[in-house]
């Protein structure tokens, strides 16, 4: 059995898959922000929120500062590169297997233009 392991890989996806993390994400690209004000704008507790930013921090993709007693998060230093290579590399073997099968269709029915199939009495 072949076995792919890239922790940092199954890290981020395992935060994107989360719809809230991604909209975390989205707004932390707008501007940074505290934890409270996350908790705020998503509707949730606070400690709900920790555990979402707890993720998205152990993959890299957001970072955290305390000041005081206030928790600022900001996007992390990751940018996706090496996820975006991954998805990309896919990407292209199944953009190539649908060119193929195009290919496959058309000479299909320039065949049966050609050779019309024959109607059962």
């Amino acid at each position: 059995m072949v076995q792919f392991r890239a922790p940092h890989l199954d890290a981020s996806f395992a935060a994107l898959a989360d719809p809230t993390r991604r909209g975390i994400l989205e707004f932390l690209g707008q501007a940074d922000a505290s934890i409270t004000e996350l908790a705020g704008a998503f509707h949730m507790t606070l400690t709900g929120m920790r555990k979402h930013i707890g993720v998205l921090e152990h993959a890299g993709l957001v970072s955290t500062e305390k000041a005081g007693r206030v928790r600022t998060c900001t996007l992390g230093p990751r940018r996706l590169d090496d996820e975006t290579a991954w998805i990309e590399r896919y990407r292209q073997l199944w953009h190539a297997r649908f060119d193929e099968l195009d290919h496959i269709v058309e000479e299909l029915q320039r065949a049966e233009r050609v050779d019309p199939p024959k109607q059962r009495p």
